[in-house]
């Protein structure tokens, strides 16, 4: 059999702010309460960053935890990838900031601005760098603030978003019993005011009335999420499975976006897909946009739910609109 190179998952990492916000605490700020909360969302508490931390603080931990993982110093990456819709800044990259403080010298890097989905875009794009050659190497990081981003006047929002940041290391290995077999993306931009944030860019830049018109928040159409994001998790499950000829009993674990419980269980449902083979821990920190499913899988695998020779599931949708999905042999 000829070996080719395959893009493999030899390390992972996650952080998470020590501070935890609870559906109690959000009682004392908003008209709600523990039991519409955990009912509507699955949700029972979030993590919120320190004043001095920010996202790619938090990138940098998971990266290192990452590294450490795969046995690999940063100085061998050859490329950094962060996703994030929350970035230090507008210019430069957070992924710069992580490049410097992680000592990653030889790396290329960049951010990608896919919301949730973002992290499996980036993977999608490492991966391809690996099997044409040019790197060998690669951090791929999903890492958020939104706790700044987050309306805490807003009932309907603010219950649902959390801080942290999930790291992996890709490697080049030429076995092909192991790596990423297949990966998925699409968009619909008619779909951008579904979840936005109206001001801050070239569009709207800040001024006065922004800020006080509260812009520089996230905004969200619930119900229209909602459906969008049930729609795709059943297409993108169904997707991957055909593409990999997989049946249910084929998949070890399947790490969703960490979105609503509702929508994680309607679908699996469907699909007649068995529950106990999803991983959630959307009760302990809520939607953490493109660093649910890295910190999510980093916690499966340090567990011990899944690994070396798991099948695995990485199933993503969020604003834009966008969704991915990606098929991955540990």
């Amino acid at each position: 059999m000829t070996r080719q190179i395959r893009a493999a998952i030899t390390g992972t990492g996650s952080y998470l702010p020590s501070k935890v916000l609870t559906n109690a605490d959000l009682e004392k700020m908003v008209d709600t309460s523990d039991e519409w909360i955990t009912r509507r969302t699955g949700i029972k508490e979030r993590r919120v960053a320190a004043e001095d931390e920010c996202t790619s603080t938090m990138a940098v931990e998971a990266a290192r935890r990452a590294c450490d993982s795969a046995g690999i110093d940063p100085s061998e990456l050859d490329l950094i990838a962060c996703a994030t819709i929350s970035p230090d800044t507008l210019c430069p990259a957070s992924a710069c900031y992580v490049q410097r403080d992680l000592g990653a010298k030889n790396a290329a890097v960049f951010d990608l601005s896919a919301a949730c989905s973002g992290f499996v875009y980036c993977l999608t794009i490492a991966r391809r760098f690996i099997e044409t050659g040019q790197c060998k190497n690669c951090l791929i990081i999903g890492a958020e603030t939104l706790s700044r981003f987050t309306d805490y006047t807003d009932r309907g929002s603010c219950i649902l978003f959390g801080d942290g940041a999930g790291a992996v290391v890709l490697q080049a290995v030429e076995d092909n019993s192991r790596g990423v077999k297949y990966t998925v993306m699409h968009a619909d931009g008619n779909g951008w005011d579904y979840i936005w944030t109206p001001a801050g860019g070239s569009k709207l830049p800040a001024s006065h009335k922004t800020v006080d018109d509260r812009l520089h928040f996230l905004k969200m159409r619930g119900r229209d999420v909602y459906k969008f994001a049930i729609e795709k998790m059943q297409w993108l499950l169904e997707d991957c499975m055909k593409a990999c000829n997989l049946s249910n009993d084929d998949v070890d674990l399947v790490v969703p976006h960490q979105v609503n419980i509702r929508i994680i269980k309607s679908a699996t449902e469907k699909l007649n897909f068995p529950l106990e083979k999803v991983y959630v821990n959307i009760d302990k920190y809520g939607n953490t946009s493109a660093a649910s499913i890295p910190i999510a899988l980093d916690e499966a695998i340090r567990s011990g739910k899944v690994g070396r020779g798991s099948t695995i599931l990485l199933i993503a949708f969020g604003a834009g609109l966008t969704w991915a999905g990606a098929v991955v042999e540990l």
